[in-house]
């Protein structure tokens, strides 16, 4: 984490580039760089707070900033009119959390220790719950391209919303299950909690700050992101897939990895897939109701995004079933994130 603290010398120099009217490539690499510690620094403030303010409002925080970063990047890209990005990142972070940043954690833990081990009916609920978020953006799709294109009037446009809400629902639901009726499952899960670096007041005035400078960071980067493609000769599909989730999670993932190397997979494992439970039933139904405001984005996903948000979270559920992990099963992981990231970037 101290190694990422050096980039944030790139936020007044994305400023000054946005100022002096640099190209705009320099400028989205700038204001991408300066959004990565941004992103480290507001986790590390949630984390402080979480210490005096307990358990369960702990999680709640860490729940609800975890992905803070990704949510106010898509906000200025829905803004935008950005909606196939917006979408994209959603597929994207979920895609990556499993498979990237999964893969990443068993590789380096895997090849310190020779085989790690981790709460098996902790994983279980997390990805069950992941599967279900995923049918729960599958159906609207399925319903959409099986229906008859003319029977889809204007009554149907509320689809979007109805699934959003239901998720949301299920999301604080969760939280109650986790953090009230049945944190007994969660005991194993506690560690004996460092002092945090900062007191409760600096700690929520970092906080503050950071999303501020986020939030300026990610106008900055979503206004670049058009310009970026042409130059570049890149598709918005994988600027929004591929980029855009790894700028967002850049600090949660390097945490992931080194909670596995620490042999704390549980920790790992929660980071990877929690934070994508956390995109699908969370972040989405919050983006499709702050779209009412804008010009309204569905829930619909296309063919490909689906297929693979499928794929990845049945391989969770797999990796889930035996309670232990190791190296190769890592680097199965990655390779398969590496082989849908190619295709993702031909098209």
């Amino acid at each position: 984490m101290k190694i990422l603290r050096f980039l944030l010398i790139f936020i007044p120099i994305s400023l000054l580039g946005e100022f002096c009217k640099f190209s705009q490539p320099l400028i989205f690499v700038f204001s991408a760089l300066a959004i990565i510690p941004l992103a480290g620094i507001m986790g590390e403030a949630t984390e402080s707070i979480a210490y005096f303010a307990g358990n369960r409002i702990g999680g709640f925080l860490n729940a609800t900033f975890g992905n803070a970063t990704e949510l106010i990047i898509a906000f200025f890209a829905m803004k935008a009119g950005l909606s196939d990005v917006v979408k994209a990142s959603i597929a994207g972070s979920v895609i990556g959390n499993i498979l990237l940043v999964l893969g990443l954690s068993m590789l380096a833990g895997g090849l310190k220790f020779k085989t790690q081990h981790f709460n098996q009916k902790v994983i279980d609920v997390t990805s069950s719950m992941l599967l279900f978020a995923v049918i729960g953006l599958i159906i609207p799709a399925v319903f959409t391209q099986t229906v008859d294109t003319k029977l889809l009037t204007t009554r149907y446009e509320g689809l979007s919303v109805v699934v959003a809400l239901i998720m949301f629902t299920i999301y604080i639901l969760s939280l109650v299950f986790s953090f009230f009726s049945h944190k007994d499952l969660y005991v194993t899960e506690a560690e004996e909690g460092e002092a945090p670096k900062w007191s409760l007041i600096k700690s929520i005035m970092i906080l503050v700050i950071a999303t501020i400078f986020i939030g300026i960071e990610s106008e900055v980067f979503v206004g670049t992101v058009e310009p970026m493609t042409k130059a570049m000769h890149l598709s918005e599909f994988f600027v929004g897939i591929i980029l855009v989730p790894i700028i967002g999670n850049a600090a949660e993932h390097s945490t992931a990895v080194m909670m596995a190397m620490k042999n704390k997979m549980n920790v790992a494992i929660e980071i990877a897939l929690g934070s994508s439970l956390q995109i699908i039933l969370f972040v989405t139904p919050v983006l499709i109701i702050l779209s009412l405001f804008f010009t309204p984005m569905s829930i619909v996903f296309n063919t490909f995004e689906l297929v693979a948000l499928f794929l990845s979270v049945i391989i969770a559920n797999k990796l889930a079933s035996d309670g232990e992990s190791n190296w190769l099963e890592g680097v199965q992981l990655i390779a398969a994130y590496i082989i849908l990231a190619a295709s993702f970037f031909i098209l």
